[in-house]
């Protein structure tokens, strides 16, 4: 089908990876009459094997829309028969795999959108967006290779909470007609051909929330868990994380605005509801962070991922003379917790240190 026409009722849209954000999507999919195949990744058996007793995620309080196909690994070859649009809908952990095993079965003709989030290292010390590392490993083959960012949660998308999202990629005719096949009342999409600007900030976001959420557990450690909430601490950490983010964003090679508040809005949601929240208030609490990825053992914290990267990224260009790592106090210090193993302490003052 080419994709200028409007899309037929019985367009078939593959999804890789039943996790909660690929199953979410799901939804407004069926909703819209397609033909909806929800595929396993190989650490989701169990999962699919629930999905075809029930007909629910077994993590959504939710039925899927009636008519769903599940298929496990094993059966891709089938899930994927005469397919017109492929969703990635694995984690930032699955990026190595999906580039391994799925790259090279999926035809140049079929266009991928990803909801994976993160960035990564190409080998020269440069960070590039996930849909730019498949498009090199796929190489010389020419994937379409799209991406989904912006400030949605799986279980608020099950439940038609309105939610704006951005569709980013090379080609707007592509963009246009995926919305087209996604859009519903309460799932509104812009397009953006910033995949660098959209990727970045939607990645950063996953960081910053930890810096915002560990002064929430640092408030309860102080006043009692069921306190008060503080907001204040809150917000100066939200204002730095923008304030880095957009600096970062800039470095890494966009200035686009649109992509900033798509990543501040990914940001409000993930501080308020996101995984990310509570291994920011653990070590917020004083917790170690071994400690503190113990109690959480099970859940897919991906922010820890970006944070290593960035940091890691930052260090290096400090010790070539390209940044200064004083303008980034914040993304440091969770460096330092995180790959340091030092206690979180937000540096206040750094946040208001004159530049010289």
């Amino acid at each position: 089908m080419s994709t200028s026409e409007t899309p037929a009722k019985q367009t078939i849209i593959t999804i890789v990876g039943s996790g909660m954000m690929g199953s979410a999507l799901v939804f407004p999919a069926r909703e819209n009459g397609h033909t909806v195949r929800l595929v396993g990744s190989p650490l989701d058996g169990e999962i699919i094997d629930a999905c075809r007793k029930t007909g629910r995620h077994p993590k959504f309080v939710k039925d899927f829309p009636a008519g769903v196909e599940y298929y496990k690994i094993e059966e891709l070859d089938k899930a994927m028969d005469g397919a017109d649009l492929l969703i990635c809908g694995i984690s930032s952990f699955g990026v190595e795999w999906f580039a391994e095993y799925m790259l090279p079965r999926i035809p140049e003709t079929l266009p991928v959108v990803s909801v994976t989030k993160g960035l990564i290292d190409d080998g020269t010390g440069q960070l590039i967006s996930y849909p730019e590392y498949w498009a090199r490993r796929a190489a010389p083959r020419k994937l379409r290779l799209n991406a989904i960012g912006g400030p949605c949660t799986s279980y608020e998308l099950v439940a038609q909470d309105q939610t704006v999202v951005t569709f980013c990629g090379e080609d707007l005719e592509t963009l246009r007609w995926m919305k087209g096949l996604m859009q519903r009342p309460y799932y509104h999409i812009a397009v953006s051909t910033d995949v660098m600007g959209v990727e970045t900030a939607v990645a950063l976001k996953n960081a910053y929330a930890y810096g915002v959420c560990i002064t929430v557990g640092a408030c309860e450690r102080v006043y009692g868990i069921d306190s008060i909430p503080h907001y204040n601490s809150q917000a100066g950490a939200f204002g730095q994380s923008m304030l880095e983010m957009q600096k970062l964003m800039r470095l890494l090679g966009s200035s686009n605005d649109e992509a900033l508040a798509v990543g501040i809005g990914d940001l409000y949601v993930t501080v308020f509801g996101g995984r990310n929240r509570l291994l920011g208030k653990l070590l917020g609490r004083g917790l170690p962070l071994d400690a503190a990825l113990k109690e959480l053992e099970g859940i897919t914290l991906e922010g820890n991922v970006i944070v290593v990267r960035i940091v890691k990224a930052l260090r290096a260009w400090a010790a070539q003379g390209k940044v200064d790592l004083a303008e980034y106090p914040l993304i440091a210090h969770l460096g330092e917790v995180l790959i340091d193993n030092k206690p979180a302490n937000i540096p206040w003052e750094a946040f208001v240190a004159e530049k010289r």
